[in-house]
This record gives C-alpha cells, sequence and structure tokens, in this order.
C-alpha cells in the first residue's frame, strides 16, 4: 500500500496516459488507458502540468503536439515504434513528386516529421471512412502495408499507393491463419476480432476487423461470451478487466511488441519521481503536423 500512496501522491500534478498494450501493473495506475489518438485527446483536458505517456515515441510526440504548454515524460526514450521509423518524411516528399495528384493520407501511427507532409492522418478505426471522403481517386497511404490492403478492400474505387511498399508492424505480423483456425477449433462459439495491422490472410477470417478500441467497444455490446483477440497481448487486460462475465483468448500468445513492454514497472516509477525523460519536439514541424491532424478531427 505504500507505494500506490507514493504514487497517488505523485500524480497530484501529473496524468499518467498508458497504451492498451501496456503491461498490466502501468494500466492498473493510469488514469487512462486507450489508443494513441484517444490517449493525446484526453491529455488536453486535463490541468496538470505533467504527462508521463507510457507508450512508444510517436504517441508521446503526438502528446507534446496536443499540450504545449504542458511537460510530457516517458519512462524510457528508447521505446521507439519500428514501423513508424520505416516511412521518413522524405519518402513522404518523394512520394508527392512521383503522384502529384494524389492525397497524402498517413496513419497517425507515424513519425511527427512524416505526419508533418501529410494532407490528412487517420487512425485504423476511421482510415476507409477518412480515404471515402476525399475528392482525389489516387492515395498516398503509409506506413502499414496491411491497414493500406484493408482499405483498398473497402474502397475499391480508389487506387491506394503504399509508402514504403512492405511498412508493417513486427507484432501483428506474428499472426498467421493456423492460429485463427486452431483457436476457432478449440472454441467455436467466439467471435474472432481482427486488428487490421495483421496480414490479408488473417484479417480475411476474421468475424469483424477491430483497431483496439473497436475491440474494447465490441466485446461489451456484443451477445457473444467468449472472443479470439487477433492484436498485441495487452489489450487482453484490459478487456477481462471490464468484461468480467467474459472470455478472452489471445490467437497467439506470443505477440507481444517489445517497444512497448521496454515501459517496465520500475522505469514507470523512475520517472514518476524524478521527471528526466522530457519530450521535446521542433515547434514548426509540430505546427505543420497538427494540421493534418485538426483536418481528421474535423472530418470524423
Amino acid at each position: 500500500m505504500g507505494e500506490l500512496r507514493e504514487i497517488e501522491e505523485l500524480k497530484k500534478d501529473c496524468i499518467v496516459l498508458a497504451h492498451n498494450y501496456q503491461i498490466p501493473r502501468i494500466q492498473d495506475v493510469a488514469d487512462f488507458v486507450g489508443d494513441s489518438l484517444g490517449l493525446c485527446q484526453r491529455a488536453t483536458k486535463v490541468d496538470k502540468p505533467y504527462i508521463l505517456f507510457c507508450g512508444v515515441d510517436f504517441m508521446a510526440e503526438s502528446a507534446a503536439m496536443l499540450n504545449p504548454d504542458k511537460t510530457v515524460l516517458m519512462p524510457e526514450f528508447m521505446a521507439k515504434c519500428p514501423m513508424a521509423a520505416q516511412l521518413p518524411a522524405e519518402k513522404v516528399r518523394e512520394a508527392r513528386r512521383k503522384y502529384p495528384d494524389a492525397a497524402v493520407v498517413l496513419y497517425i501511427n507515424t513519425r511527427l516529421e512524416a505526419r508533418a507532409e501529410a494532407d490528412i492522418v487517420c487512425t485504423s478505426a476511421n482510415a476507409v471512412k477518412i480515404i471515402k471522403s476525399l475528392p482525389e481517386k489516387e492515395i498516398i497511404f503509409g506506413p502499414d502495408w496491411a491497414l493500406a490492403w484493408h482499405v483498398q478492400r473497402n474502397v475499391p474505387e480508389k487506387k491506394i499507393i503504399t509508402i514504403p511498399a512492405q511498412g508493417a508492424c513486427r507484432t501483428h505480423l506474428l499472426f498467421k491463419p493456423e492460429h485463427i483456425l486452431e483457436a476457432r477449433e478449440k472454441y467455436p462459439n467466439a467471435e474472432v476480432l481482427v486488428h487490421p495491422e495483421c496480414k490479408p490472410e488473417v484479417q480475411l477470417l476474421a468475424d469483424k476487423i477491430c483497431s483496439t478500441e473497436q475491440m474494447i467497444r465490441w466485446a461489451k455490446e456484443s451477445n457473444s461470451r467468449e472472443f479470439i483477440i487477433a492484436t498485441e497481448i495487452g489489450l487482453l487486460h484490459r478487456l477481462k478487466k471490464e468484461n468480467p462475465g467474459k472470455t478472452f483468448i489471445p490467437a497467439y500468445k506470443r505477440a507481444v511488441c517489445i517497444s512497448m513492454k521496454k515501459n517496465t514497472w520500475e522505469k514507470f516509477m523512475e520517472e514518476l519521481r524524478g521527471r528526466k525523460n522530457v519530450v521535446k519536439i521542433d515547434p514548426v514541424i509540430a505546427e505543420k503536423a497538427r494540421k493534418s491532424l485538426d483536418r481528421m478531427l474535423k472530418a470524423v
């Protein structure tokens, strides 16, 4: 109880935000748990000078962009998203030169420098809606190839140009069709929820394609009692916690995001106490990136 009392005392001037993929112990003491966009939006509504963001680099950058008057901290600076790093800003500029009539839509799971080159950003939940809303017939989209496939499948009237060609989330690539088929055989009454960062052959076996927040909502609303979940295993903690009468089965137990798990409990406590890992961003780049985010928020 002593450590929990210390945490509550330290949180008097600091909001703790935790992504759905964080370790259970961090999720349990966070003020808010959610996806990358939801966490950043939540931060703007809290009147505290410090934000301890438990996630990966691009998420903390977004929080700093949306909250210039607050100090954004990370437990571990080396918690970097490999997929976001696959799309540097120069690749976006190259694609614009090659396809001058195309709109540039970037997944919010992208570094700030790249998003500053975008017309609009999207989430895994609203990518299809955003792209349908644009007048352009050609769409430059990155960095996730699997999400681009999901969009193309649902918006066949447009040409989706993926940058980079094989950009992907390493964790979601771990899921294979046999994982879903084996789980279905063992749990024939379970609904299969698959994240759109999974490979197409896995998506095709889903009952529903869902972002993490859509999985949370669907699990609450569905009449099903069992669910097979194809995303990073950290989400299972929140699903079970918020739906105690239902069963959640990981499609693949080894689907762990190493970068997310670099935020250990020890580093979390050290940063909550010491507040040394301050996230710094270029204000000019932040202002440009903010425009693409604002356009998305207006569109949805």
